[in-house]
């Protein structure tokens, strides 16, 4: 059984950083895919960051040269810096089974909470 555990959400200022991360368990091996989405209020989830087995990495255009992905081992980080107001949202952490990327999501977190007022 899979377990996703999201932390590091909270209220910033724009230009400020927070950096989120996942605490994984459960997950078959370490060469697995992983991500991060984000969904605001009214909106469609959206994929924001995503890193395969061989930590090849893909990002949303809105958010290149501001975020970065990283994982090691049980754990995947989010690093968000120059934070904007439409970066807030509702940040959750994903797991999948595939190598590469695109990731078959399979696994997800409850989510942490960003606002950028």
């Amino acid at each position: 059984h899979v377990q996703l555990v999201e932390s590091g959400g909270g209220s910033v200022q724009p230009g400020e950083s927070l950096r989120l991360s996942c605490t994984s368990s459960g997950l078959p091996g370490s060469r697995y895919c992983m991500g991060w989405f984000r969904q605001a209020p009214g909106k469609e989830r959206e994929g924001v960051a995503h890193v395969d087995g061989y930590y090849n990495t893909r990002y949303a255009e809105s958010v290149k040269g501001r975020f970065t992905i990283f994982k090691d081992r049980a754990t995947l980080s989010l690093q968000m810096n120059s934070l904007k107001p439409e970066d807030t949202a509702k940040y959750y952490c994903a797991a999948g089974e595939t190598r590469w990327l695109p990731c078959d999501y399979k696994s997800w977190g409850q989510g942490t909470q960003v606002t950028v007022s």
